[in-house]
């Protein structure tokens, strides 16, 4: 007796893993954000120029060797350290720029420059913390088909009859960029709602740096009438 052909949904959920996603947006980002917190004056960078790029550069090397070598872990805490090390310098420049500000020492044209570097520094420090935590990270998501749990539901995942590709969707890099842009920018995620503590913890978060920044440009602009 012929069996009969298995349900197309049933293939699809047996479908090995997805292919691997791609990290260059991550590493673009990154290079993105070392370089636009250079652009911030002396008395806002919490060391010398150098520190950072150098920094960066000593913990991504290893890291981006380990992925090409299969050591997704080692590749994975290292990951975790840039992402610590980018984190803490854009709050201590946040902190020198609150101290700075009632001796109204920088021009006001540096001031809105400084705060500019911050804000986007702010969307690419939490959308790098986004793409590596969510689902386990981009490694723990490559061995999936579909992302269909993780801390963000993503539009994509809702779908009550998807196609094909959204069967087979994950997010990439840009998806959690989209997703800092809108929390950066009206305070709160827009199309994606967050389920997780720790994602709701980093969103609010995120919320309250980019609230500060846009606070002390308007007291400034405020103390210039």
């Amino acid at each position: 007796m012929n069996t009969p052909p298995a349900p197309k949904h049933q293939h699809d959920a047996d479908a090995g893993p997805a292919l691997a996603e791609p990290r260059w947006p991550a590493l673009v980002a990154l290079a993105a954000l070392t370089g636009i917190f250079s652009a911030l004056p002396d008395n806002m960078m919490p060391g010398p120029r150098w520190v950072l790029l150098g920094v960066v550069l000593a913990l991504i090397t290893p890291s981006m060797i380990a992925l090409r070598l299969g050591h997704s872990r080692i590749n994975e805490l290292l990951g975790y350290a840039v992402s610590g090390v980018v984190t803490l310098a854009m709050i201590l420049s946040l902190t020198l720029l609150i101290r700075n500000l009632p001796g109204k020492s920088e021009a006001p044209e540096q001031l809105l420059r400084s705060a500019a570097v911050l804000w986007i520094c702010n969307v690419l420090v939490f959308a790098l913390w986004y793409w590596r935590l969510d689902g386990g990270g981009p490694h723990q998501r490559d061995q999936r088909s579909r992302h269909s749990d993780g801390a963000f539901l993503f539009p994509q995942m809702a779908e009550p009859t998807p196609t094909l590709r959204e069967r087979n969707w994950s997010p990439h890099f840009i998806d959690y960029l989209f997703l800092a842009f809108n929390t950066s920018t009206a305070f709160s995620p827009t199309d994606t709602p967050v389920l997780s503590r720790w994602a709701k913890l980093l969103t609010m978060i995120q919320s309250l740096i980019s609230l500060l920044i846009v606070a002390i440009l308007v007291s400034r602009a405020i103390g210039l009438l």
